[in-house]
């Protein structure tokens, strides 16, 4: 989807509000993709001493499989939403992703709310912030409770415990 700025591109202080969706479905992080509903942005734009600063939130719930203890889970995900949009960029080799260019008087709300949710996503997907993961031995959940493993003792360790069983 296109946003048109011509009216605040020459009009400092003015300003344009915005609310789209996105289908990001297409999206794999790791061996899932995360993203089955529709992306949500919604914000403004505004022409801050010449300069476009496009100021919003994009929402969505995410579904996958989490990293630490392999459950499926669903999360809300929110994201900020602050970039700038300029009419070319200065240098294209040093470009800020960040900054997006506007093709014309239009700014591309699909790629700028692609590119700002790649960017925030967590390199590992969790259940939960505290995820506590799988048991190495028996694969048991550990969110649900400890398992019955006996812990190994170090064998560098192995003298000083037969010293215990006497």
């Amino acid at each position: 989807m296109k946003l048109g700025l011509a009216k605040i591109i020459d009009n400092p202080g003015a300003s344009v509000s915005f609310s789209t969706s996105a289908d990001l479905s297409d999206l794999r992080f790791g061996s899932c993709y995360p993203v089955s509903e529709s992306v949500v942005a919604s914000g403004t734009v505004r022409n801050t001493a010449g300069v476009l600063v496009m100021k919003g939130m994009i929402e969505t719930t995410i579904y996958g499989v989490c990293d630490r203890c392999a459950s499926e889970f669903s999360a809300k995900k929110e994201i900020p939403l602050d970039v700038v949009l300029v009419t070319e960029l200065a240098n294209e080799e040093n470009e800020d992703e960040w900054v997006f260019p506007l093709e014309g008087d239009s700014a591309d709300l699909e790629d700028i709310i692609r590119t700002v949710f790649v960017l925030n996503m967590d390199s590992k997907l969790l259940c939960k912030e505290d995820c506590q993961g799988m048991c190495c031995r028996c694969g048991k959940n550990l969110n649900d409770g400890p398992c019955s493993c006996q812990k190994e003792l170090d064998p560098r360790f192995a003298a000083l415990r037969q010293l215990l069983n006497k």
